[in-house]
C-alpha cells in the first residue's frame, strides 16, 4: 500500500478496539496507524480524474461524509475536508507525526461531542390587499395602519434576533458559531451528546419567545466547523 494515493477521510485516537469500517467510494477502506493517532484511508483514488465530472464528484462528497458519519458513531473523530490525500503511507505517517499534538488537542476539544445547526429563519409580514369595494380613504388608512404594524413588526424582529445571538454566544461561548446571512442566521453548537435533551428545551424555549422566527435544529453531526 505504499505506492498510491491514499485519500483521507478522519484522524482519531488510535483505538484500542476493533473499528468497523464502511465501504468507501469505490472499494474498502483501511486504518493506518501511528503511535498515538490513526487515519482511515481509501487507497488509489485519484480526484483529478474526476474534477471534470460533476456526477462523480458529488457521489465522492456524498461518500466522504457518509464515511465520517458512521465512524463518528463508533468514536470521537477529527473530520478532514474533502479531496484529502497524502501521495504514500509514508507521507501521511510522517503527517501524523509532525502534527500529532495538535490533533490530539483538537480530539480532546471535541471528545464526546456532536455538532447541531440551528437555523433560524425570519417570519414574513402579511401583504395588504385591497378589499373589493373599499373606497380609496379607508384603503389609504388601512395601507398607513399597514405599514405602522410592518414597521413594529421588524423591530420586534430586529430585538429578537439581537437577544438569539446574544444568549446563544453567551451559553455557548467557545462552542458556538454565528453566521448571519440576508435570509437566516445559523448557528453552529458543539453539544455534549448527554445534553441532546437539554438542547431540544433551549430551542423550544427560544422559540416561544421569538414569535417572529422559525427555528429548525438539525440532526447531530460530526463537528464540521470546530476543527
Amino acid at each position: 500500500m505504499r505506492s498510491q494515493n491514499f485519500y483521507t477521510y478522519a484522524f482519531f485516537n488510535t483505538p484500542d478496539f476493533p473499528v468497523d469500517l464502511p465501504s468507501g467510494n469505490l472499494g474498502e477502506l483501511f486504518l493506518i496507524n501511528g503511535k498515538n493517532i490513526s487515519a482511515v484511508v481509501e487507497p488509489g483514488i485519484s480526484l483529478e480524474s474526476s474534477q471534470n465530472d460533476d456526477e462523480q464528484v458529488i457521489k465522492m462528497v456524498l461518500a466522504h461524509d457518509r464515511v465520517i458519519c458512521e465512524l463518528s458513531r463508533q468514536m470521537t473523530v477529527l473530520p478532514l475536508r474533502f479531496g484529502t490525500y497524502f501521495i504514500s503511507e509514508d507521507t501521511l505517517l510522517n503527517h501524523i507525526e509532525s502534527h500529532a499534538q495538535e490533533y490530539q488537542d483538537k480530539l480532546n476539544n471535541i471528545q464526546g461531542k456532536n455538532e447541531y445547526t440551528l437555523k433560524v429563519i425570519p417570519q414574513k409580514v402579511e401583504e395588504l390587499a385591497k378589499a373589493s369595494g373599499t373606497n380609496g380613504r379607508d384603503y389609504f388608512l388601512a395601507k398607513k395602519q399597514y405599514y405602522e404594524q410592518q414597521k413594529s413588526f421588524f423591530a420586534a424582529q430586529n430585538q429578537e434576533k439581537s437577544y438569539l445571538i446574544n444568549l446563544i454566544t453567551e451559553t455557548y461561548q467557545s462552542s458556538a458559531i454565528v453566521q448571519d446571512h440576508a435570509d437566516e442566521v445559523r448557528f453552529h453548537l458543539l453539544v455534549d451528546r448527554q445534553n441532546k435533551a437539554l438542547l431540544l428545551e433551549q430551542v423550544l424555549s427560544l422559540q416561544q419567545k421569538c414569535p417572529h422566527w422559525t427555528l429548525i435544529l438539525g440532526e447531530p453531526l460530526p463537528p464540521y466547523h470546530f476543527i
